[in-house]
């Protein structure tokens, strides 16, 4: 199973402001899908083989850290 990111959109968005969608992407920052929620994101991905992964702090989204990330 490839590991994938969930994270919002957009990206850089000042604090308070809403969040679009969120996007299943690979380490690459390959855009996979794209839900309105976090949860069907997080679905999707699994639905399809992926090992997804989410921000433990959404403006530490590194994903060269492993320890930003972790597994639902």
């Amino acid at each position: 199973m490839a590991i994938v990111y969930v994270g919002p959109r957009p990206n850089g968005r000042p604090e308070g402001s809403s969040i679009q969608d969120y996007v299943v992407e690979t380490a690459g920052a390959v855009v996979l899908n794209w839900t309105s929620t976090q949860a069907d994101a997080v679905a999707w991905a699994k639905r399809n083989g992926h090992t997804p992964r989410v921000a433990r702090v959404r403006h530490l989204n590194d994903k060269r850290r492993p320890d930003h990330w972790r597994a639902i």
